[in-house]
């Protein structure tokens, strides 16, 4: 056989996905017998939290029933039914289609898929959640980030959002609460930005998978309750608010004027239709956790606001990181003020302390600036003893590398 290579198409080229890439060295150093400490990857089931036994009971009950077999395309009725009422509860109106998918993250899939055509570009949250770049690389898509402001609770900077849109611009996507940061819109920000959406004919996707995942008190506003005119998407799932992210169960909901809708919503569903469907009998899940018992939200909420003032706390206790109290999801983004190299870093504490983070670089961030995205779900033991090691290594690092210069 010749010396032939069989090579990847180019749309693969620029797909990364840091939460993930960072374990391909985890498991490396995990070969050499070192403890490891994983606050890399969102799982709440690898920890102390499960998920509402009614919600399990359904799933089980549904596959005794043999209801293995395929779904309608846009999931069940039951499913569907649940998804809306609950969307109507969070104050959306003019619903136009509802639909289930495998995981939000097929969802977000799906409409950027329909909607964005090669070359155009879509105004994306950073730091923001990775996926939503890399399916950009897939369709070959134009970058085009807007900057949260670390100075403003990790608030989205509205100027910046306004000076990036051009003619190519097709929407703007808003992770509220926000993965990596945990920060929460206000009212005022969601305000602006429809009216950014009104201006230019954008679509707004409104990633809302941790809505319920709030601290201090804090109320989550859907964007999408503030105006019924305006095109949205509003992803959500069972994944984090329900603590089964393996279900891989999660949902769009489209709202705003039907009459510009309509081709959209169409295109949506070929896609879907082409798919086949979600995992069917996991749908029997959704209607009972939306509109079941919520308890346990109030035992996962006390858990991670100790963890998270355990983590904000220790983190600001390091000379020269800073932390942006998180107010949702479980995720913080601490700043390393005097580190010029954040994969490096990471790198090096993973392989010196068996500490796993994930380089702020995996996610955007504002140039000039470096940080790692810390997931305190671990039990405070845990997060106390690997944020020791962190710090520890941090100053050893700064006198290793920083004052000679990063290698």
């Amino acid at each position: 056989m010749s010396n032939f290579v069989i090579k990847p198409a180019v749309r693969t080229e620029k797909i990364t996905y840091a939460v993930r890439d960072i374990v391909v060295l985890a498991n490396e150093v995990a070969k050499t017998g070192k403890e490891m400490l994983y606050l890399n990857i969102g799982d709440p089931n690898v920890f102390d939290f499960e998920p509402p036994k009614h919600l399990i009971e359904a799933t089980y009950d549904a596959m005794k029933k043999n209801y293995n077999g395929y779904s309608p395309s846009s999931g069940i009725k039951q499913a569907t039914d649940a998804i809306a009422k609950e969307a109507e509860r969070k104050g959306i109106k003019n619903i136009q289609d509802v639909f289930v998918t495998t995981g939000a993250s097929e969802a977000i899939d799906i409409c950027l898929t329909a909607l964005v055509n090669e070359g155009e570009n879509v105004l994306t949250p950073t730091p923001g959640y990775p996926l939503y770049t890399a399916i950009q690389s897939k369709l070959q898509t134009m970058e085009n980030p807007y900057y949260l402001d670390e100075n403003n609770n990790w608030q989205p900077n509205i100027e910046d959002i306004k000076s990036k849109i051009n003619g190519k611009t097709r929407a703007i996507i808003l992770i509220n609460p926000n993965n990596p940061t945990g920060s929460i819109c206000s009212t005022e920000i969601l305000k602006q930005i429809i009216e950014i959406a009104l201006e230019h004919n954008l679509v707004i996707f409104a990633d809302e998978i941790y809505d319920k995942l709030l601290m201090d008190g804090k109320k989550h506003t859907s964007i999408a309750a503030l105006n019924s005119e305006v095109p949205m998407i509003t992803f959500g799932g069972l994944s984090k608010n329900y603590m089964v992210p393996g279900f891989r169960i999660g949902w769009g909901i489209v709202s705003g004027n039907r009459s510009v809708l309509t081709d959209y919503i169409e295109a949506i569903n070929k896609i879907l239709r082409a798919r086949l469907c979600a995992n069917h009998p996991a749908q029997y899940g959704i209607a009972p956790s939306l509109l079941g018992d919520q308890s346990h939200l109030e035992v996962a909420m006390k858990k991670l606001t100790s963890r998270r003032n355990l983590t904000v706390e220790m983190m600001n206790s390091i000379p020269g990181i800073t932390c942006v109290a998180p107010e949702g999801a479980f995720y913080a983004f601490p700043r390393l003020n005097n580190v010029s190299n954040d994969s490096h870093f990471v790198s090096e504490l993973l392989k010196e302390t068996g500490v796993v983070v994930v380089p702020g670089s995996g996610f955007g961030q504002l140039p000039g600036t470096n940080h790692f995205r810390i997931v305190f779900l671990p039990p405070e033991n845990i997060l106390e003893k690997a944020y020791k090691a962190l710090g520890d290594f941090h100053q050893k690092y700064i006198e290793k590398f920083e004052k000679v210069g990063v290698k």
